[in-house]
């Protein structure tokens, strides 16, 4: 006889054995009352930390105002407010959001307004890179088989081009440029004819790929192939925007402006929020119906995303970001010292990776087993990769010194277990 008793979907995998009870600051707290450092935000969601009063209060006002006020039905006098917030941090021109729910959404509203503002139906992306999982963003998405699987076909009209991930290819940053952008040059008479190529879309720093960060000749060569061909440039700011990477976009790092933006995660220190950004005039080349989506904008999310933003301001958690990115390297750097399997370090701010490798085998078991002594010692992290080999490093943007070395004092223990 069947069961009828509801039950969690037995494909829904936890990446910890802990129950999240409450949340306070950088701390996750069980049931029992044991309290956990939260190195995984939510996947890089909560950059205020867990239930920060300012984004709490504005959220609990917001929820005795107004819940629910549908954004193609009635204005939401929080989205006009967070866009104009919005429209001090991104570069100019970009000054007009279409905001929905989730990352993979905002992506899903870029691929049709690329398209539709240039009349052209090829998309590049890069290996490695991870859009979301909806079926257009899916078909974005190379950061792992297991996310496409048992799906296909994917969407049409997607090309991929190498990203220049020096490591992984074993070469010097230089060596590992000049074949990706000799390769994005031959995809252009083999493959997707610029007149033909409506956009590129590219991650900054690929997260779910191994967080690898592009580098400023790369990106630069980017934008002067797409200025030649008129070609959109959309920067996936996803994971490693809002103050992630030591800068409040990522792209800042490499003085490059995109043609449009896509903004989630972090947004609304988790409630659930994402915004296109671009200019008003590329907006207006998208097609009437193009935008739209009955939960999107929020107005609980959207005061939360405003109170986001004042807290990120009010205690410069950006620089915050860069000052404890840079001390939580240099822990790892000296534990590589006597970790040879810590194989390399990389990423930027608050966004970093640990490649654990046995020999030259991306080593995912050891990454796995790791996390699990970390846990078991009050430290919560997750990894990502190809081979879920990098144990990657995601504090809440208002981590502080103590924590970052308790973390790395975790880390090393977790290391020694599992020699």
């Amino acid at each position: 006889m069947t069961d009828h008793k509801g039950k969690l979907s037995p494909l829904l995998k936890q990446a910890t054995g802990v129950t999240a009870a409450k949340g306070e600051g950088a701390y996750i707290i069980d049931p029992e009352g044991r309290r956990y450092l939260d190195f995984t935000s939510g996947i890089g969601v909560t950059s205020t930390g867990h239930c920060h009063p300012k984004v709490v209060e504005a959220a609990q006002k917001q929820v005795a105002t107004m819940v629910h006020a549908q954004a193609t039905t009635v204005m939401n006098p929080r989205l006009p407010e967070l866009a104009e917030k919005l429209g001090e941090l991104t570069p100019d021109p970009l000054n007009a959001f279409f905001f929905s729910n989730a990352g993979t959404e905002a992506v899903e509203g870029a691929i049709r307004l690329v398209r539709q503002a240039t009349e052209r139906p090829n998309i590049i992306v890069f290996h490695g890179g991870f859009h979301g999982r909806t079926m257009g963003s899916l078909s974005l998405t190379t950061s792992s088989v297991g996310l496409r699987a048992g799906v296909s076909p994917m969407m049409s009209g997607v090309v991929v081009a190498p990203f220049p991930h020096a490591f992984h290819y074993g070469w010097s940053e230089e060596e590992a440029t000049d074949f990706c952008l000799r390769e994005l040059d031959r995809i252009f008479v083999t493959y997707s004819a610029p007149k033909e190529t409506a956009a590129m879309f590219i991650e900054p720093v690929q997260g779910e790929g191994g967080y690898v960060p592009a580098n400023t000749r790369f990106m630069q060569g980017l934008r002067e192939r797409c200025d030649k061909h008129g070609i959109m440039l959309v920067f996936d700011e996803v994971q490693a925007g809002f103050g992630r990477s030591g800068k409040f976009w990522a792209h800042d790092h490499f003085g490059v402006t995109p043609d449009a933006i896509l903004i989630a995660k972090g947004l609304a220190s988790g409630f659930p929020i994402s915004a296109l950004a671009a200019s008003e005039e590329t907006m207006a080349k998208g097609w009437p119906g193009s935008q739209g989506g009955t939960y999107g904008g929020n107005a609980v999310s959207a005061a939360a995303a405003i109170a986001t933003i004042d807290v990120i301001r009010e205690e410069g958690l950006v620089e915050n970001a860069d000052r404890m990115g840079k001390r939580l390297r240099s822990n790892l750097e000296t534990l590589k010292k006597d970790y040879p399997d810590m194989a390399d370090i990389r990423g930027m701010g608050l966004m970093l990776g640990v490649e654990m490798r046995r020999g030259d085998t991306p080593d995912g078991e050891r990454a796995g087993n790791i996390l699990k002594e970390c846990e078991k010692r009050g430290l919560l992290m997750l990894r990502c990769g190809p081979y879920q080999e990098i144990v990657r490093w995601l504090p809440p943007l208002i981590v502080n010194q103590e924590q970052i070395d308790e973390a790395t004092r975790i880390f090393e223990e977790a290391l020694q277990a599992t020699a």
